[in-house]
């Protein structure tokens, strides 16, 4: 069965009768997609007969919003999806006009094959309702010049199509702020201006659903808060977020392509209040179930500051069926950061001039990372480990290549009665001491570079094909040019501090002043392939590791 990167599926059955049939309809339509779908509501439109079917609007009800909701509940198994539902026929009481004129709407992925869920008795590959089907499409949306057209509905036998199922209201996902009971069929107020707020990492449906749902409330204008800055410190693997431009993008094409009428004005949101607490024009804010206390402290700073109160309209949170250990229950980016936890995040490099059949990766990270206890977990796994503090010490040793340029630059006060080198006093020396500390490095690091080569070759000598260099200062030395793959293990900076304090016995502001002098978990990830954490319990971390090995073997050249 041929595979399209881009479909548009235009659903005509009612929405309560349609619910019961999403599960096999969405599996159908992820067989043949295998990017973004884009999905088109036109309950009760019928493909058959002469005159071409006209998109028609669709009155935004408590019922429509719910379908939306559970819609991309349902697409949520299947995550190489990219489901958007668009807006563009669905309108509120207030704005439902009649048909206008047809214009052909772009699409950020044009269409290759339009799918329906229609049902007919005949599913012949010249069925006229196909051709109806890519005519429909074609006067709605911007697809592809060769559109093909799939009937999702099952073959059926001679007989009469299967009765449809009861009129059953959808279960309810949108509470609006007004205590007055809704039903499914009460019609959708519309406003003029409104606001929405989120982190948007990795757009996902839960977002989408958030999006989606002001869209619709929407006529004008929909204020966008993305957050940014001191909003992102408390997330979890800050490390792995994407950058706010780049959240902005993703986040821009999808409102404009599930409703280009709208004008979108996204802002970054570096407060919990953003434009919400401060823009007179705006009406209603959309929230989930999980910010609505946020919402209620916006109207009331609002009401402080003589602003009139939002309408809030709280989302249900979609559920996440599949999430593992310590992934949270709900639909989230935080579990979709902590799924990137040892996948390769850019193509390795490419090092010709290491040894052949030796695959080199660089471990690092800041200090208190638990990068030791990662590389004694690769060494168990197999991997020949090159410790640079323990090359370090050989280098310090006396008749090591170090001892004599360390001493020349820093002075015999710095050894002890034996004749060693006092790494605590040489340390204080350089410390804060940036002059100083350069030309400690400039002795050292091209030497631990020459030892580590060194290593290398014992590493082939015993059949080992991946070698680890495990050093925490690897990217300031410039040794990531000897690796072929960086992998860096990142952990929050409180509990850095916290594990630092307990293992060396120093202050808090003596671990963060250490810290301080390193580069940060952001700067390592930037330039990272592979991104462990030792957040969790060790059989996590095992796990992790295991995940990040067995990867590494299906990339690796094979010898």
């Amino acid at each position: 069965m041929a595979v399209f990167r881009s479909g548009l599926l235009v659903l005509t059955t009612p929405l309560a009768s349609l619910a019961p049939r999403l599960a096999p309809i969405l599996t159908s339509a992820s067989r043949l997609v295998n990017h973004t779908l884009y999905v088109h509501l036109q309950p009760g439109m019928s493909l058959e007969g002469p005159a071409q079917p006209q998109s028609s609007p669709v009155q935004a009800t408590f019922e429509v919003l719910d379908f939306i909701t559970h819609f991309y509940c349902g697409a949520d198994v299947h995550r190489h999806l990219d489901v958007r539902i668009l807006l563009t026929n669905i309108q509120t009481k207030s704005t439902l006009l009649p048909p206008q004129p047809s214009s052909v709407q772009n699409l950020a992925h044009p269409p290759e094959v339009v799918l329906t869920d229609f049902q007919t008795l005949d599913g012949s590959q010249y069925n006229p309702v196909k051709q109806q089907l890519e005519r429909y499409a074609t006067s709605c949306y911007s697809c592809c010049p060769q559109l093909a057209s799939v009937l999702l509905s099952p073959d059926y036998g001679a007989g009469e199509l299967p009765a449809e199922p009861l009129d059953v209201p959808l279960p309810s996902t949108i509470r609006p702020a007004s205590p007055v009971a809704r039903s499914p069929k009460q019609p959708v107020r519309g406003y003029h201006r409104g606001a929405v707020g989120g982190t948007f990492d990795r757009l996902h449906n839960a977002h989408k659903v958030l999006l989606s749902v002001a869209c619709v409330l929407a006529q004008e204008q929909l204020v966008v808060g993305v957050a940014d800055k001191d909003l992102l410190k408390s997330k979890l693997l800050p490390e792995l977020l994407q950058p706010y431009a780049e959240r902005v993008g993703h986040l821009s094409e999808f409102l404009v392509d599930i409703k280009p009428s709208l004008t979108f004005d996204i802002t970054p949101l570096l407060d919990p209040y953003g434009p919400a607490g401060s823009d007179p024009s705006l009406e209603f804010l959309v929230v989930s179930e999980e910010t609505y206390r946020g919402g209620m402290a916006v109207n009331r700073f609002r009401l402080e500051n003589d602003l009139e109160e939002l309408a809030l309209y709280q989302i249900q949170l979609l559920k996440d069926l599949s999430h593992a250990e310590h992934e949270e229950e709900k639909v989230s980016s935080s579990s979709l950061r902590q799924r990137m936890l040892g996948n390769l995040l850019r193509p390795p490099n490419k090092r010709p001039e290491l040894p052949p059949g030796l695959y080199v990766l660089g471990l690092t990270g800041i200090s208190g990372s638990g990068k030791s206890s990662i590389a004694k977990r690769l060494k168990g796994l197999g991997a020949f480990i090159i410790d640079s503090d323990q090359l370090g010490h050989r280098a310090y040793a006396p008749g090591g290549p170090a001892y004599q340029p360390v001493v020349e630059a820093f002075g015999t006060d710095i050894l002890h009665k034996d004749g060693t080198i006092n790494r605590k006093v040489l340390g204080s020396r350089v410390f804060g001491n940036k002059k100083q500390l350069k030309t400690l490095t400039d002795i050292m690091w091209p030497l631990i570079a020459k030892l580590a080569r060194e290593e290398m070759a014992l590493a082939v000598a015993q059949g080992k094909r991946v070698c680890v260099i495990d050093a925490a200062m690897l990217l300031e030395a410039g040794w990531q040019d000897m690796v072929h793959e960086v992998w860096t293990v990142i952990i929050p900076e409180t509990e850095a501090v916290r594990r630092i304090v307990e293992r060396d016995g120093l202050s808090e502001a003596a671990a963060q002043s250490r810290l301080q002098s390193q580069m940060s978990g952001q700067q390592l990830v930037a330039q990272s392939h592979v991104v462990l954490s030792t957040l969790w319990e060790p059989h996590v971390t095992q796990r992790q590791v295991e995940k990040a090995w067995e990867l590494l073997q299906k990339r690796m050249p094979q010898a």
